[in-house]
Formats: structure tokens, C-alpha cells, sequence
């Protein structure tokens, strides 16, 4: 049965398409709308700006990049948006929502693991990722590669959108007894509050000397985004090893592929997001891409736990992650209604059933 508020699922989302309040320039691509979430795809032009920037309650976006703008990128056919540098892309998609209706924005899952930092701007906006209810109006995304240059083109998908009516969060009543239901994260002594369930590191690893994760090189090929398993691991990364140690040194701003301790469920009738960075943490960031579809690790799905995978920069100073330290908390919220495709179930999951997982670009050797 249909919630009055909660997270929108596929079906809903296709209709948005067909009653006008979600726009595009061109046809959806088959597998474009997920099962709580629709990937959002690149315009023809990226604008490269001297800055990143809010827009403000009293601008557009288009007029921030008449004045801000160095040069135009065509995407057409290609290009290479470089390390270190800010571009501002329009979107394809555009928006006319409902008074009642808002949404937010993550990068997509492969972005995040290819540190590309992405935030998807909307015209009067006072905060990224947060697109308020009743907006109407283009979306853009900013895009700051910041370990390996990228190559995108016109309908490139980097970031998603999730759409919500109302208050959709889980009380931490509501999240303790799901999780007593459905077991939300494997873990003996779940960590909730806050809103959130607790993940912690996996700094013990996998294999005879204790695979915990890659850390990103520097000065590399490009990586074509659109593209599976073009590349060598082993020309992109280094492979970090406990080796016994259970404890690993973050090198400031370096970035690092590392994986959550415990497996994570989503049941079909929830979606997951790992929050934004905790400063009380230390002083680090933890995932870029945080949303979870409904079926992710679920049995419902074809799964039986799937790992979360963690993109960590340290900050301003190196600091010492521990085997078993919190990184970061899931908050649940309700779904609508049941998704007809589950994350896992055909709908290109490329992450079902993952441990330690780097993006799909990358090849073993």
C-alpha cells in the first residue's frame, strides 16, 4: 500500500516524465531511472569557472556564468575536463515540481569511487544537492576531478536525483525496530542514533597479507567515464596491505578506496544515504556517493549482505584510522511504495553482493 510521504519509486519517477514535471531534451535512456532514483545526464556544453559558487537567493546560474566563465568546453564528442579545475554543466533534465514535492542529489556511485566531485546546482540556490519543493527550472552540475583527469560527453551520467514527498526519515524508533525486522547492518551491537545506524572500517583486509584498499595515483591516463573495464588496476592505483597492523595512516589529500566492516541491507520498501562528513569524526571525509537503493545487499534482491565501499580523503593534517573506528551512519527512509525493479535485479548494479569494489572502469589484471 501507498505512503502519503517517502521517497518516490521508479514507477512514480517515470510518471513525473509524463505529466510534464520532469523534462528532457531527448528520450530517457532505457536504464536512466532506478529503483529510487533517476541518473541525471550532461548537456553539450561544460563552462569552465575561475570558482565554485552559490547562486543566491537572487541569481540564476546562467547569469553567475557570464560573469565567472573562462571558456566553453563543447562535450559533444568528447572532451577532458582536467584535474583540479571547476566546470559548471547543464543538465538535460530540467524540473517543474509540485508544491509538495523536493529532491536531493548524489553522485552516482562509479563518480564518487573515481573521486570526481560533483554537486548539482539549481537556479536561486542557497545550498548544493538540495532542490527545494515546488522548484522549477534547469538543473547544472559542478564537476571538480580531483585525482584523475576524465573524459565525459553529452549524456554522461555523474550524479542522481531522488525525489521525495514530505517527511520521509525514519525515527530512531522506527530505524531500531526495522533493523530488528531486517537486520540493517550486520553487526553485533548496532550503533544508532542520531537518526543513523554506525558503520565502521574494515582495516583487516582480505587474502594472505591483508588487502584493505587502493590508494589513488597520481599523474595517470585518463579515464573515459562511459566506459567498463577500459583500464589496469595497477595503472591507476596502489594496493594497501594490513599486514597485521589493523590500523592505517591517512596522507592528506590523498584518496583512498576503502570498505565498511559490516554488510548493509536495504529492504525493498526503504532507501539508504550515507550522511554527509561528521567533523566529530576526525578530520576526514568519508563518501561521496551516498544513496542505496532499495534491495541493496537484500535477500529480496539475490543478496546476502553487500558491503558499503568508502572514498576517504584525510584533510589538513595525516591522521590514523583503526580497525573497527565509525566512519560514517546510514539514515533509512520510506519509499512510496515498492520499486518494480530492485537494485540487483537487472537494473544495472553494478555493486550487488560487493566487498571491496573499485568503479567499474577498472579491469583485474
Amino acid at each position: 500500500m501507498a505512503r502519503d510521504t517517502g521517497i518516490l519509486a521508479d514507477r512514480a519517477i517515470a510518471a513525473l516524465l509524463e505529466t510534464g514535471r520532469l523534462k528532457s531534451e531527448r528520450p530517457l535512456d532505457d536504464d536512466q531511472i532506478q529503483p529510487a532514483s533517476l541518473d541525471l545526464r550532461l548537456g553539450a556544453k561544460a563552462f569552465r569557472v575561475r570558482a565554485s559558487f552559490m547562486p543566491g537567493p537572487s541569481h540564476l546560474v546562467a547569469d553567475k556564468l557570464d560573469r565567472l566563465k573562462l571558456h566553453v568546453v563543447d562535450l559533444t564528442d568528447g572532451a577532458v575536463l582536467e584535474t583540479g579545475c571547476v566546470y559548471i554543466v547543464p543538465l538535460m533534465e530540467s524540473l517543474a515540481l509540485p508544491a509538495g514535492m523536493s529532491a536531493s542529489a548524489n553522485p552516482k556511485s562509479s563518480t564518487g569511487r573515481l573521486d570526481i566531485f560533483t554537486r548539482v546546482i539549481t537556479d536561486r540556490a542557497q545550498e548544493f544537492d538540495k532542490i527545494p519543493a515546488g522548484y522549477s527550472g534547469p538543473l547544472y552540475l559542478e564537476i571538480s576531478p580531483r585525482t584523475f583527469p576524465i573524459v565525459v560527453r553529452r549524456g554522461s551520467r555523474l550524479s542522481q536525483i531522488r525525489f521525495r514527498m514530505g517527511q520521509s526519515l525514519l525515527s530512531e524508533q522506527e530505524l531500531l525496530a526495522l533493523h530488528e525486522s531486517d537486520v540493517l547492518v550486520a553487526s553485533e551491537r548496532p550503533n544508532v542514533s542520531g537518526g543513523g545506524i554506525a558503520l565502521s572500517i574494515d582495516l583487516k583486509g582480505t587474502g594472505p597479507e591483508g588487502l584493505i584498499g587502493y590508494r589513488g595515483k597520481h599523474h595517470t591516463a585518463v579515464i573515459d567515464v562511459d566506459k567498463k573495464a577500459q583500464h589496469k588496476i595497477f595503472d591507476f592505483w596502489e594496493p594497501l596491505y594490513s599486514r597485521g597492523r589493523d590500523e592505517l595512516i591517512l596522507d592528506p589529500d590523498e584518496f583512498y578506496i576503502l570498505v565498511s566492516r559490516e554488510a548493509v541491507h536495504v529492504p525493498p520498501l526503504y532507501a539508504a544515504e550515507m550522511t554527509p562528513f561528521d567533523p566529530l569524526v576526525g578530520e576526514f571525509r568519508v563518501h561521496y556517493a551516498g544513496f542505496f537503493d532499495p534491495g541493496f545487499g537484500h535477500a529480496s534482491a539475490g543478496g546476502s549482505g553487500s558491503r558499503a565501499v568508502l572514498e576517504v580523503r584525510s584533510h589538513e593534517v595525516p591522521f590514523i584510522l583503526e580497525h573497527g573506528q565509525i566512519v560514517g551512519r546510514l539514515i533509512y527512509e520510506h519509499m512510496l511504495e515498492r520499486p518494480d525493479g530492485l537494485y540487483g535485479l537487472g537494473v544495472g548494479s553494478n555493486y550487488q553482493a560487493q566487498g571491496l569494489k573499485l568503479s567499474k572502469h577498472f579491469r583485474a589484471e
